[in-house]
């Protein structure tokens, strides 16, 4: 995907006490109803560091590898940098993006599980040699053109999950482990470690007990042929909770301890993602187009609000070819909030939310119970930062939706309690102060 550093000029809106989120999402749909109701993001750069705070406190033996795929946005690129986590990347435009930033080449790591030769020549070339490999045709490449390359060798896991059996799995077996140490010895390909990935949606904690106790034994393996291994990364599938990460914590840390011991020289590592960003962002879409049909062309969903009442198909500026393009692989885990203000009582009706494109495919809320909406109204999507800035689709001339940032004075200072100078450490971090105390009356104003 390709990455955003032609917008490394931003600013951040440093927030007074009393003005919050709601406020500045306030503003902008004023703004931006009286300059062409374009959607746009806010991003609250607080909520990544408080996730990171929350990460160091509750499996702080672990380094964070952040996912740069999920959101390569500067603003979250830049602050990830300043926490010090590291960055894993999947191609040559987001490698260009983490090293604009100074990153270390230790402190990147290569994931694409289908590497481009190219791409590796372009990781060989600025340092980036650690990388992942889970079959004999990609080990093979990179014994050609990465000379210096150290690889994990990624391992298949165990997820107990239904409906899922279409979906692409990467990740050798076991089994096969032992050839590709054989391989990786003929070519002289240097092997210093695993990784696994249990996804997000798997609710079997055992899937990690089999994992790292097959991580185990590929280490064991490895050492037979002289390898020396001294990294396990075990993946992403954080979903942000802190909870999911406690429960996360609690069967693996005792694993840890009797399989890769503290001393023993091992490094934990693992890739976030969706964990640091996707709380952070919130998307505003505004309504283009309506059409009232009938209550039984809803055929699931929600409950029927009644066969003589009708039902509302709503069209928004924002579609799967724009920031809801994940939606055409996963399910929408954000709930739609109407903007405007309506009574307690007044009626909902069976509605469905499309994307502008008019393609069967644009469909992003099947079927859901809201107020009649007209056209020029707004609805708030919360928990959009993760997979929602890809490059939009040229299809009706679609913008990117703009980006405003955000920090409360709070979150701020425990940036800087944390040791993070905006100065010396984030050099396009340009925070803007709020000059005003805002009411529910009054607008939210900072450049961005």
């Amino acid at each position: 995907m390709k990455g955003f550093i032609d917008d490394a000029n931003y600013s951040v809106g440093l927030l007074d006490e009393g003005t919050n989120l709601g406020n500045v999402i306030d503003n902008y749909v004023y703004e931006h109803t009286l300059t062409g109701k374009s959607a746009f993001f806010v991003g609250d750069l607080g909520k990544i560091v408080k996730k990171h705070s929350q990460w160091q406190n509750v499996v702080a033996q672990i380094k964070p590898f952040y996912t740069v795929k999920c959101n390569s946005t500067p603003a979250v690129l830049e602050i990830l940098a300043a926490l010090g986590t590291g960055f894993a990347c999947s191609s040559k435009n987001e490698m260009a993006l983490v090293q604009e930033l100074g990153v270390s080449p230790e402190n990147i790591i290569y994931i694409s599980p289908c590497k481009q030769v190219s791409q590796i020549k372009y990781a060989a070339k600025i340092g980036v040699n650690i990388m992942t490999c889970d079959n004999e045709i990609e080990l093979k490449k990179i014994a050609r053109n990465h000379p210096n390359a150290k690889v994990l060798l990624h391992i298949a896991t165990e997820e107990n999950i239904g409906g899922e059996e279409g979906n692409m799995k990467f990740g050798t077996t076991l089994k096969n482990c032992r050839h590709l140490l054989e391989c990786a010895k003929e070519l002289d390909v240097q092997i210093i470690g695993v990784k696994f990935h249990v996804s997000s949606a798997c609710k079997e904690s055992q899937a990690y007990v089999h994992a790292l106790s097959d991580a185990r034994c590929v280490f064991d393996m490895a050492g037979e042929f002289g390898f020396t291994m001294n990294m396990l990364d075990i993946g992403g599938g954080f979903t942000g909770t802190e909870l999911q990460l406690e429960e996360v914590n609690h069967v693996i840390s005792p694993l840890l301890d009797i399989y890769f011991p503290e001393g023993s020289g091992i490094k934990i590592i693992s890739e976030p993602g969706s964990y640091y960003v996707s709380s952070a962002f919130t998307l505003a879409v505004n309504i283009i187009a309506k059409k009232v049909v009938e209550n039984d062309k809803f055929s699931s969903g929600v409950e029927k609000t009644g066969s003589d009442e009708p039902a509302f198909m709503y069209y928004m500026n924002d579609g799967v070819y724009g920031s809801f393009a994940s939606k055409l692989s996963e399910d929408l885990n954000t709930i739609p909030e109407v903007h405007k203000k309506y009574k307690e009582d007044e009626p909902l009706f069976t509605s469905s939310l499309w994307g502008p494109s008019c393609d069967e495919l644009d469909q992003i809320v099947e079927s859901c119970l809201l107020p009649e909406l007209n056209v020029g109204d707004w609805l708030i999507f919360e928990n959009m930062g993760a997979d929602s800035f890809h490059e939009p689709s040229a299809f009706n001339d679609f913008q990117r939706p703009a980006i405003y940032y955000m920090m409360s004075f709070s979150d701020w200072y425990e940036m800087q309690d944390a040791g993070i100078n905006s100065d010396t450490m984030m050099k396009n971090f340009f925070f803007v102060p709020s000059c005003i105390q805002l009411s529910q009356e009054d607008n939210f104003s900072t450049e961005a």
